[in-house]
Parts: structure tokens; sequence; C-alpha cells
């Protein structure tokens, strides 16, 4: 085992542990074998990563006894889609998993949704372990169980929760990352210290993201793991945890999705702190702060398209029921609420949240 590995219990049914730290990833079958023992493990990851780190996870797994089949679909959010996690079903049956055998997911959001996804719909559920190699998933989107694909009338409209057995964040993945992927993961860290704490958000306005990343992983899971146990299926308090997604999904979609994920939520973070702080619903100067430690950190604070684009773009959101929409509210730091709006009132929040 690596030195200097953090490890989180999430308590969920059943639980599992999130381990932090470098060095993870080339020595997963030793730590995976102790967990869960030699099984047929299939590890799915994307044309990215496979020839970064696809060898040294095959090669680790299988010197502790693993048989190990592996499955490269092209990266990218436009290949998060019905085609796609075909292909990897067809790939668990021809490579004759059963109920006790395992899919690793080795990559980035996508990949941990694909995955995920494909893990809980084969022989009607099978396990999963999380192996993120990106900020964004190791701070987000690996704990929690949520996977999803994307359908033509939106985001991650289509899905399965599956707890993983196992979240293994190797912090030297990190090093790989170019700047805007690592800021794109920056983006979901800021957000979990707008819902947490002041301390937490201080970090990334002194730049302590960059310099211990391990160290803000390590509070952001912790929170998020709190929240997940408390409500699991997002009946409730986890429905936070989509502090500017409603926008920020809309501007991914209006985008065709070539503006990324963790872009797009900083976009809607500013978006929906400056319309709160206008519409008196926060307390000033919290739409200045959020925006100027997003500046900080790479990411961007605005959006090109229109009220009226977005808004129509939000209303295909899964966070929409009836002639109403559950917003987040940021009221101050480590201060949110949920605010749900008729969607007719949408478009005048949205636009008054672009008006810089």
């Amino acid at each position: 085992m690596p030195d200097a590995i953090e490890t989180i219990e999430v308590h969920t049914a059943p639980a599992y542990e999130v381990a932090i730290g470098p060095g993870l990833l080339a020595q997963c079958g030793q730590y995976l074998r102790s967990m869960i023992g030699p099984l047929h493990m299939a590890v799915v990851t994307d044309s990215i990563v496979a020839p970064l780190y696809l060898d040294a996870v095959a090669a680790s797994l299988q010197s502790a006894g693993f048989s190990v089949s592996t499955h490269v679909f092209a990266a990218g959010e436009p290949h998060k889609n019905f085609e796609t996690l075909s292909e990897i079903l067809e790939f668990l049956a021809d490579a004759h998993l059963t109920r006790t055998d395992c899919v690793a997911a080795l990559g980035g959001g996508v990949t941990g949704d694909m995955a995920g996804f494909a893990a809980g719909c084969y022989l009607r559920g099978i396990r999963c372990v999380q192996l993120p190699t990106t900020l964004l998933a190791a701070v987000d989107s690996s704990v929690g169980g949520k996977t999803a694909i994307d359908l033509r009338a939106g985001k991650n409209l289509a899905g399965v929760f599956l707890q993983p057995t196992a979240v293994l964040c190797d912090t030297d993945c990190l090093a790989s990352l170019p700047a805007d992927v690592f800021a794109d993961g920056a983006a979901e860290a800021i957000k979990t210290g707008v819902l947490a704490d002041e301390l937490l958000f201080s970090l990334f306005e002194d730049g302590t993201l960059a310099a211990a990343p391990g160290q803000i992983i390590a509070r952001c899971v912790r929170y998020k793991a709190g929240v997940v146990e408390r409500d699991e299926k997002e009946q409730g308090e986890r429905r936070l945890l989509n502090l500017g997604h409603t926008v920020g999904h809309a501007i991914e979609a209006c985008s065709a999705f070539t503006i990324p994920h963790g872009h797009a939520v900083a976009a809607g973070l500013a978006i929906i702190a400056r319309a709160a702080e206008r519409l008196g619903w926060a307390e000033g100067p919290i739409a200045s702060r959020i925006a100027a430690c997003l500046s900080k950190n790479g990411l961007p604070t605005g959006a090109d398209f229109s009220a009226q684009a977005l808004t129509a773009a939000a209303l295909s959101d899964k966070k929409r029921t009836g002639d109403r929409i559950t917003l987040v509210i940021p009221r101050q730091i480590g201060l949110c609420e949920l605010k749900r709006v008729p969607v007719a009132e949408l478009m005048p929040i949205i636009a008054a949240g672009l008006e810089v």
C-alpha cells in the first residue's frame, strides 16, 4: 500500500470506502483484493485515459489474481448515450461476467456514469468500483452512486442509483490533466465550498486547490458522503448538490456539449448567485466573491446564450416537476436553500443572473 492514503467511509447500504492519495492505480489490485477478493474485473475506460493508465491498472489487477477484460469507448460527452451503453453491455456479456464479478470505471465523470449505469443494468445489477482520473470525478461524480446517460431531450435523463463497492482516487493522475480539465473539477470543488463552509471556500480563493489537491478532495468527499448518507436517493438535502447545475446543464445543451460540464456549472453558479443577490434572496457581496473565485481558478462567470434559450433548455431538466422547478439558491457562503419556483418565473430569474 502507498503512503499518505486517506480513507473515508460512506455509510450507505452497503457501506464503502473512498481512498485518496498517490500511487493507488498502480496498486489497485492489492487494494481491491483485500476488499472483494480475486474475481473477473471488466475495466471500462475511454480513448483518452486508456493510453495513460489502462495497462498499469490491468497489470496490477492481474498480479493480484484478478481475471481482467477491458473495453475502450470514444471519449467525450457526445458519446454518453444509449449506443455507448449498448456497446458496454454487449462487452460485459461477451466477457461472460457473472453476478459475482465486477466492473471498474477508469476515467472521468463520463466513464463513471457509463460504466456505473452498465453495471447497474447488467444481470439486473453487478458491483462496480470507481477509479477516477480527473479532479471532477474525484471530488464529485465517483461518490454517491448516481449514474446516467444523456437523451436527446436533455442531460442525465436516464440512469440508476448504484453505490460503488469502492472508490480509489489516485492524486498522481491530476498531474496529467490539461489546465482546462483541472479547472473543470475545480468548479465542482468550489461549488462544494459554497455549499459547505466558509473555510473550505477560502481555500479556493487563496490557491490551496492547486497546492494541496488531496486535502481538497478529502474535504469535498467527506461533505458529499455526509449528504449522501442522509439522502441517498435525492429526495431532499441531496438536491442541494445541484447548485449551479440547472443553468449549467442548460449551457451545456445550448453549446451542443462543446462547453465542458465543469465550465458550464461554474457559469451556472455565477449566474444563479447574481440572480439571487439581485432578487433579494442572497446577502451581498456573494455574487462578486463567487465570480472572483471562479475567475481565479480559470473558470467562466457567464454565458453567451440568451435567457430564452437557456430557459428552454433548463425546462427539460430532471429537477422540473409539473409546472415548477427546484433551484438551489446560495444565500451566503456555506448556506444554500432549495427554492421551488413556477416555470414561468425561470426566464426572468436567468435574465437577472446574466446581467454582469
